[in-house]
């Protein structure tokens, strides 16, 4: 860990070595800089001198990959408990495991127990191994625990009563369940609970939980994502109360689902429908827009309600999206005119972003509202249209914005490499701009097809 030094004149480079600086540091500072490196990574410092062979079981923080050990001479368990071995502080901050190893589940109840006696403040366990391991329920009972994450082939059976008072972070990623009340119980068993993410998947022939209620009241983000193969979409009821939520994002199939009370602090949404939903079933763009209005409080909206025909029958006035500055609209040839209703409700929009979901389609899609009856916003300074194709009802909405936005300073067009930048900008150059400060740009996407 010496530091290479260099004096030079015109004949020749005289280099010299200096104290090692960074071992004269303070094992407190020290240990912070370990903490940046895997376990793996801070053992191996070990080597550099006296100074630094056991500073590696100070550091208040364990993160284990067995991946990244595999094919040493010593197996990734025994090497996982020698250093749950020497490990010594007395806190653990942080304790990540990441394993793909067969292994009996008696180690994985050691290994987390381990962790529950030293105080641990946050638990992260990703487990893909071909095997159920059930959390053990000293897991429920950890006053100290602050973040919890569980990602893979973790089974929550939850005990009869418990609390997790000081819980704030609480990640639940494709993990198993044993009954369909686990995961509200779990829920309301965090009453302090500031950030949640739930990813599960709906499987074909399993017992799926259908009710998923959510009530914390000082949630501030909560990110839910639905995944599902099946040809049919999944039914479920979701129900959220979340007075103070700042940061949502909903990604997968959409069901029934409701929040409680209203969104006055929401700052951030996104909402991703996927998939087709019941094509026949008339309610279900009422589903897709009592949701896209329930987020009306939110500055920054990405929005993409779907692709179905249903979904022309939806509708969002009157709710105003007063607060709005940005939006990013995943466009398809179903949904024009969510866009165009919400451009009549934001008339603070400063900056809208549309990304193209379908492909050579010229069907009628976009059309100029009447004389009168549109209002794009008069603070418009940015619009990006990304996948433009040259349809003739892509057009017409780029001639729209340019016709109406006030004061728009940038508008960037991006295409595939099919085409030509320079075509495609001659002719949008010759549409009026109502901005004389807008720069009208055309780059190429290699991303697009």
């Amino acid at each position: 860990m010496a530091h290479l030094g260099a004096q030079s004149n015109s004949k020749c480079t005289v280099y010299f070595w200096d104290k090692d600086r960074l071992s004269n540091l303070p094992d407190s500072l020290l240990c912070h800089i370990l903490s940046f490196l895997s376990t793996d990574g801070a053992v191996v410092t070990s080597i550099l001198s006296s100074r630094w062979k056991t500073l590696w079981t100070l550091v208040p923080k364990i993160d284990f990959q067995d991946t990244s050990i595999r094919g040493r001479s010593v197996s990734p368990l025994r090497i996982l408990y020698s250093v749950l071995a020497q490990h010594t502080t007395p806190i653990l901050s942080n304790f990540t495991l990441s394993w793909r190893s067969p292994c009996d589940s008696s180690h994985f109840d050691n290994w987390v127990d381990t962790a529950i006696l030293r105080n641990v403040q946050t638990l992260d366990l990703h487990f893909e191994c071909g095997q159920l391991f059930e959390l053990p329920h000293t897991v429920f009972h950890c006053k100290t625990l602050v973040g919890l994450e569980l990602y893979g082939e973790i089974e929550l059976d939850l005990p009869p009563s418990f609390q997790l008072p000081s819980l704030k972070i609480l990640r639940l990623c494709e993990i198993c369940y044993t009954s369909d009340n686990s995961f509200s119980s779990l829920c309301s068993a965090c009453p302090n609970l500031e950030d949640l993410t739930v990813i599960y998947e709906f499987i074909v022939g399993n017992v799926n939980i259908v009710s998923f209620k959510i009530s914390l009241p000082f949630l501030k983000r909560l990110r839910i994502d639905f995944i599902s193969f099946d040809t049919e979409p999944p039914d479920y009821k979701l129900e959220i109360y979340a007075p103070i939520l700042e940061r949502f994002r909903f990604f997968g199939y959409l069901s029934n689902m409701v929040f409680l009370e209203k969104l006055a602090h929401l700052i951030e949404a996104h909402f991703i429908v996927c998939g087709l939903g019941h094509v026949f079933e008339m309610c279900y763009s009422d589903k897709v827009f009592k949701i896209v209005r329930a987020l009306n409080s939110s500055k920054f909206l990405e929005l993409f309600p779907g692709d179905v025909e249903c979904i022309g029958s939806g509708y969002i006035y009157p709710s105003m999206f007063q607060n709005l500055v940005r939006l990013n609209f995943k466009v398809t040839q179903s949904n024009w005119h969510v866009l165009q209703s919400l451009l009549v409700v934001a008339p603070n929009l400063e900056v809208l972003v549309l990304d193209k979901h379908y492909y050579r389609k010229n069907q009628l899609c976009w059309m100029e509202p009447p004389d009168g009856s549109g209002c794009l916003s008069s603070r418009l300074t940015t619009f990006n249209f990304n996948g433009f194709e040259e349809l003739g009802h892509e057009a017409e909405f780029i001639k729209y914005i340019l016709k109406e936005a006030i004061i728009l300073n940038t508008i960037t067009i991006k295409v595939s490499a099919l085409h030509s930048k320079e075509s495609v900008l001659k002719k949008l150059s010759m549409f009026p701009r109502h901005s004389t400060t807008c720069l009208l740009t055309v780059e190429i996407d290699d991303s697009l097809e």
